[in-house]
Formats: structure tokens, sequence, C-alpha cells
């Protein structure tokens, strides 16, 4: 993974990673919250908890131009809704001010596993 360069990264078992060279750093730092609130309002249909929290999320890169790139996995490959999650992504964080774009690339390297779960996901699902 990469250097985080914000004061907000994403909960320590999403390890999730924010990063940007150009842009302030007290913007950098509205973004970086902005786009995690924004991915706090996606949520798998099959587990109440919102994609971030239950560590979907791999990889957050702000680019200079402020166009977003987002790394992220589901539960199961064969999720029902594998093919419209990232477009749920690219709508929720291309809504956030100051969002030139966004790219979402789906990974499956490594796997999902129940550990990448915040605290507050396992609290939702029952698991804690």
């Amino acid at each position: 993974m990469e250097d985080v360069n914000t004061a907000e990264t994403a909960p320590e078992s999403a390890n999730g990673v924010v990063s940007a060279s150009a842009i302030p750093a007290d913007e950098l730092a509205r973004l970086t919250d902005d786009i995690v609130s924004a991915l706090k309002t996606v949520y798998d249909p099959e587990i109440p908890a919102d994609i971030y929290e239950l560590g979907l999320v791999y990889k957050i890169d702000i680019e200079d131009d402020r166009s977003v790139k987002i790394d992220m996995t589901l539960t199961a490959p064969g999720c029902p809704v594998a093919g419209e999650m990232p477009g749920w992504v690219e709508n929720a964080v291309g809504a956030v001010e100051g969002v030139s774009g966004v790219e979402v690339s789906m990974v499956f390297d490594p796997p999902w596993t129940p550990e990448r779960m915040s605290e507050e996901a396992q609290v939702a699902v029952g698991w804690y």
C-alpha cells in the first residue's frame, strides 16, 4: 500500500489508502471526509452495514485533478449486485463537491473476509 497523506483513513480493518500530492492539505482532508461519508451511504443489500465499514473498500486514490480511483471488492464474487454496486459507488462519490470524476475497479485479491469489517459493522450484523 501507499503512504497516507491525510488525517483520516479507512477503518483499520478496511486497509483503505488515500493519497494525493498537489491538493492543499485542508482541501484533501475535506475531500477525504466527504468521500468516506459518501461511501458510507452505499450498502450491501444482503448485509445491514455500509461497504466502507464492511471493509469492501481496499483503496481510495485522490488524484491531482481531483478525480477519485477506488479499488473495492465484494463479500463474494457471485454477489447478486456485482454489476450494480460499482455504479452505486460512482454515483455516491461523484456527488461529492470537488470530485471531478470517479473510477471504480473491482478487485478480488485479496479476497474479502469478515475480519476486514470494522467494529461498527460487526455490531450491525450481530457478530460483536
